[in-house]
């Protein structure tokens, strides 16, 4: 049943959060259905299913073949693993329209769950925060809008979700709009920026049960006069990522053959984090300084005479010279080159259950380089109840995020998050257990 239009938009890339049972995935199943992207079998399974349970049982609902189908279950495939206390994951969903194609990440609305939101918001482009009418604006609604726009995030689209159980009240709707610009203009996740000067953020009173002003407009809220949320996702600009600025092109391996037909092959193989580059250019390869220029572009054996990100090629130089793993290969007349640095400052989401303490000994990872690292100062800590900043705290706990000075081993190319979010980001690792702790985004 999927549509085989051309699509006139590019891809983008979407991330559900909130907080647990606020709509999400009947949101995401009525989208999918009404925008007709779901195939005949897969709506059949989801009726069996339905009909299994004993009906919809106050879930997101259509009707088809005379049997109402809960809409939920078309995302909620891992209800299961949460059942047999297996940790969830973010769970991807495609879908497209006539107009564009769309990549949706639905992560968990549960706090133990926070590292999962962390994944899928890395690479969206908008955040759809969904909130309970009967609820208001909750303490999992803040923290993920400031994940969000912490990490790049550039549209917030806040749902008052489940308005029919409001009587499509528009004072309710204005009073949750009205808390949570509030919310948006005095939070400073960074320490430095309000959410609300970091991203577009727009509201939408729906009603994900019953589909109202999700795909279409309906009549059941005629003060409201904007458009449906598919319209606006539609009408979202592309980030064109041949246009997005400096070139960033991390090496992740370099190839040496040796064999008898590629004696003195050498290439360097990675993914473009930003920006493109086109045989010919003259190249600087950071933090060692090495200048050169580009003579070849491919992927297997496809020869290209440009890369661009989030393409994974392997590039040729016109001379021999000592580049590892971890570098960084950019332009040599780039005006804003990413700076070598031995020590950072990020803001960081924890994400262990045992705290960050100064003097914490870690891994950090910046794209293909791995780097030991001392723990110097955490800085400041925010507090998502008060939206406070605390200075010169003793430690970072589990979910929360503040903003860490780091002492690194030895020294890395690194950007500021906000110019690029390839090379703006770093992990952070347990050296003892050797799980991931940590999301930095660089200051």
């Amino acid at each position: 049943m999927m549509s085989s239009s051309q699509h006139a938009g590019g891809l983008l890339r979407l991330i559900t959060c909130g907080s647990v049972d606020d709509g999400k995935s009947t949101l995401i199943g009525r989208l999918l259905h009404d925008s007709k992207a779901i195939h005949d079998d897969q709506l059949e399974a989801v009726r069996k299913t339905t009909a299994a349970r004993g009906g919809i049982g106050g879930a997101g609902s259509a009707s088809g073949a005379g049997q109402e189908v809960d809409l939920a279950l078309l995302t909620d495939g891992l209800r299961a693993e949460r059942e047999q206390g297996i940790t969830i994951d973010v769970a991807y969903r495609y879908f497209a329209t006539p107009v564009r194609k769309f990549i949706l990440a639905d992560t968990p609305g549960h706090v133990q769950y926070t590292r999962n939101m962390v994944t899928g918001a890395s690479t969206a482009d908008v955040a759809v925060i969904l909130i309970d009418a009967r609820q208001g604006v909750v303490e999992q609604t803040r923290r993920h809008a400031c994940i969000a726009v912490l990490l790049g995030v550039s549209h917030l689209i806040v749902c008052v979700n489940k308005m029919d159980l409001v009587d499509y009240s528009q004072a309710r709707f204005e009073e949750i709009r009205d808390d949570f610009e509030r919310f948006a203009s005095t939070a400073r996740p960074d320490g430095d920026t309000p959410v609300a000067n970091r991203a577009q953020v727009r509201f939408f009173p729906i009603s994900a049960l019953k589909g109202d002003n999700v795909v279409e407009r309906t009549d059941v809220m005629p003060w409201y006069t904007g458009p449906a949320l598919l319209e606006f996702l539609e009408a979202v600009p592309d980030r064109d990522s041949r246009h997005s600025g400096s070139a960033r092109f991390p090496v992740q391996y370099v190839i040496r053959p040796q064999s008898k037909d590629h004696h003195d092959y050498r290439g360097y193989a990675g993914q473009m984090a930003a920006g493109a580059f086109r045989i010919g250019d003259e190249v600087e390869v950071r933090p060692s300084g090495y200048r050169s220029r580009i003579t070849r572009i491919h992927v297997g054996e496809e020869q290209l005479t440009e890369c661009f990100a989030p393409q994974s090629v392997a590039i040729e130089l016109a001379d021999d010279i000592d580049i590892s793993r971890g570098e960084m290969i950019v332009r040599a007349d780039d005006v804003q080159p990413p700076r070598e640095a031995r020590e950072i400052t990020a803001t960081v989401v924890w994400m262990a259950p045992q705290p960050l303490v100064p003097g914490k000994r870690v891994t950090v990872q910046f794209a293909a380089k791995t780097v030991a690292a001392v723990v110097k100062e955490i800085a400041q800590r925010l507090d998502i109840q008060t939206l406070e900043q605390h200075d010169q705290v003793t430690q970072l706990g589990l979910n929360e995020i503040g903003r860490v000075v780091i002492k690194l081993a030895a020294p890395v190319a690194a950007d500021g998050y906000a110019q690029c979010r390839g090379t703006g980001c770093c992990i952070i690792i347990d050296d003892q257990t050797n799980n991931t702790v940590g999301a930095g985004m660089i200051h």
